[in-house]
Formats: structure tokens, C-alpha cells, sequence
């Protein structure tokens, strides 16, 4: 395999990015903590088969929505003990999916895409039967060469790197042929569903908008018609006017448990300027973010004093730059914990009808996420 190495495109970033190919051609990129390219051997000796083709996806004539079809993922690697982490820097005898033995952060295209490798968006005009190629790109993000830990616990330094491989493969991945939304994002704790321990992320550019994201583009669009304002900027003013729901405000970002919160435990944490993705945001936005994010993560493990499951979810305004222009930015941490020993599950009202009930108050959550930062821990 061969490697080349340059400085990261974005020039908020300062995190220097360099590049090889995997035994099967699949690209994969290190991330290092500062704007120097370390120098290390990165070939990748292992025999590993061809990749296969990509799935398909199929139009759900009922609700208007593209599913995804990938049975080849039924073989993906499964919760291995830590001798057999496909994350973990290769050694001597046994190579994992990243060549090198050392890294600071890494990302690579998924041996086992729900989406891609072929680049293709989806079908325009479809109707009942209709099916297509489930194009696009799925990508893994190491946060860390080490096997167990946290998000919350990398350091500002190490964060700030993860913030500059979210944007740089925001940038890249929106330009792909046939690619409609970016989607970064990260699962932690086994019951969310987690298949690897190690702490990492993930990123989906999908080959066409995805429900959520088009339902709040529909709504971003109709507001910004109907008052010339952004929808998130409106909500965020009405949320630190009202102060009740508040977590953080930083001079770039702040945080919120929303007014309508569906989930036992959520938040937002939106940027004061409207930006449409994180590719978007400049350096010091970045440096803030750094810190604010990882604070937030560990409020929630403050909360009852173990791990708590959540889903951390970056909403960036679709490719269509008809969509741009109300596109705002923003991240929602979700966890289905209602209590320390107790998980929300998703049943009839939630799953069959998408029509939520939550079983704690946005107040009382955002009250509790307060004390966890004066150290204290609180129930909400």
C-alpha cells in the first residue's frame, strides 16, 4: 500500500492528515494532535478478500422513506474481547484494521457498510417497488489508540483532533458524487447497541435525505419563509431568555435540555452563529467546542456516578443547497436512561406511532445536569 500526506484542508484546522489504503482499497486517514504529520509505516499486510457490492435500497411507498437493505452486516464483528479489537493499533503477529502501532485518531471506510462503496444517490420519482443502489460511504472514526475510556475523558488537545476529522470528512464526503446528507455521530454502551468497545464514532453520507432530517428542514425552510429568521436561532434566544432549561453559555456555544424534549435525558448545543455543518465552524469555535462537548458527556455519567448509554448526534444541513440556506448546525445528545437502573424502551406510542411520551420533565433534567457540574449528583 502506498501513503501520502498532506495538512487538512479546512483552515480552522490544526490538524495535520495523512492517507493510505487498506489491503482491500478502502481509505482510511490518521488524524494527528498537532499540524506536524507523524512519520509511520502504515502498509497493511493482512488477506483480506475483495469487497463485495453494496446493498440496495428500497422505497417505503407508506411513509415516503428510503430504507436500507444490508444482510452482509450480519457477519460484522461483535463485542470481540480486547485481544481481537479490529480499533486497537497493530502489533507484531496480529494486525487490525489500523496498519500503524500508534495513532492519535484514525478513520477509515467500514469493512462492513451499511451504505457504499458504490457512489450512487437514490432513484428521483419513486413509487412502490422501486429499488436502487444503497450508495454512499460509511466511515469509522478511533478516537484513541486505547482500547477502553471515554469521550469525555480524551482532553481538550485530543478532542479538538476528533473535531477536525468530523469537518474535514464533512467537507469531503458532501462533495462525493450522489451524496445528499453527512451524518456524524456516535453510539456508547451496550445497551444503545454498541458492537465495539472501543471508544469510537461513526459517519454516514447518505444517498438521500434522511426523515429526520428532512422533517426539520421542512420546518427550518417554512420559518425562514414566514419570518426571515432561522428556526434554531429563534429557539435558542427563547431558550436563554428563559433560563430554566439552560446548561451552558459559552461566547460561541451553548447548551440546552430542549422545551419538548422527547428522550428521559437530552440535549442540544447549538453555535450563537448560524453555520450549516461543522466543516463551517473557524478555530475558535472549534477551541470551544473542545471543551464545552466533553463537559456535557461527563454530566451525564455524573448523574447516577456510572456510564450512561447515550446517542450523540451531529444534525448538519443537507448537500441541496436550496437547503442551506436555513440549515443550522447542531448537536442532540440523547440517552433512553430514566433513572439509574432504568432504560426507556421504545414501545407502542414510540415505536408504532413515532408519537413520544416522556417520563421526566425538560426542567427537572436540566436542573440535575446543573448540579452534576457544581459536583454534586442529582436526580431528575
Amino acid at each position: 500500500m502506498t501513503s501520502s500526506t498532506s495538512r487538512a484542508a479546512a483552515p480552522a484546522s490544526r490538524t495535520a492528515v495523512s492517507s493510505t489504503r487498506l489491503a482491500d482499497g478502502r481509505e482510511l486517514l490518521y488524524f494527528d494532535d498537532g499540524t506536524t504529520p507523524q512519520q509511520r509505516r502504515t502498509e497493511d499486510t493482512r488477506g483480506l478478500p475483495p469487497r463485495g457490492p453494496s446493498g440496495e435500497v428500497r422505497f417505503d411507498a407508506l411513509t415516503g422513506e428510503w430504507v436500507a437493505v444490508a444482510a452482509h452486516r450480519q457477519h460484522r464483528t461483535h463485542l470481540p474481547p480486547a485481544d481481537e479489537c479490529p480499533l486497537c493499533p497493530s502489533t507484531p503477529g496480529r494486525p487490525s484494521e489500523i496498519p500503524a502501532p500508534d495513532y492519535d485518531v484514525v478513520v477509515f471506510e467500514n469493512r462492513f457498510p451499511s451504505l457504499g462503496p458504490d457512489l450512487a444517490a437514490a432513484p428521483v420519482a419513486p413509487g412502490w417497488g422501486t429499488r436502487g443502489t444503497a450508495g454512499g460511504r460509511c466511515e469509522v472514526v478511533a478516537f484513541t489508540p486505547d482500547h477502553t475510556g471515554a469521550f469525555a475523558k480524551l482532553g481538550t488537545r485530543r478532542v479538538r483532533t476528533v473535531i477536525d476529522a468530523w469537518a474535514h470528512r464533512t467537507e469531503a464526503l458532501s462533495a462525493l458524487p450522489g451524496v445528499q446528507q453527512v451524518f456524524c455521530f456516535e453510539n456508547r454502551g451496550q445497551d444503545i447497541g454498541v458492537t465495539l468497545h472501543h471508544p469510537h464514532g461513526q459517519i454516514y453520507a447518505y444517498p438521500y435525505l434522511t426523515p429526520r432530517a428532512a422533517v426539520m428542514a421542512r420546518a427550518a425552510e417554512a420559518f425562514l419563509a414566514a419570518t426571515g429568521q432561522t428556526l434554531t436561532g429563534h429557539i435558542l434566544a427563547g431558550e436563554r431568555a428563559d433560563g430554566s432549561r439552560m446548561l451552558v453559555e459559552g461566547e460561541h456555544f451553548s447548551a440546552y435540555v430542549p422545551f419538548a424534549a422527547r428522550w428521559p435525558l437530552e440535549i442540544h448545543l447549538v453555535p450563537h452563529r448560524q453555520v450549516p455543518d461543522l466543516a463551517a465552524l473557524n478555530g475558535a469555535e472549534r477551541d470551544e467546542l473542545a471543551v464545552i462537548y466533553p463537559d456535557l458527556l461527563g454530566r451525564l455519567d455524573g448523574l447516577y456516578g456510572t456510564p450512561t448509554p447515550y446517542i450523540s448526534a451531529w444534525h448538519q444541513a443537507p448537500v441541496d443547497p436550496a437547503l442551506r440556506r436555513s440549515g443550522y448546525l447542531q448537536l442532540q445528545i440523547t440517552s433512553p436512561r430514566r433513572a439509574a437502573d432504568k432504560l426507556k424502551f421504545l414501545a407502542g406510542s414510540e415505536a408504532a406511532m413515532g408519537a413520544f411520551i416522556n417520563d421526566t420533565t425538560p426542567e427537572q433534567v436540566a436542573a440535575a445536569l446543573r448540579a452534576t457540574a457544581a459536583g454534586r449528583t442529582g436526580t431528575p
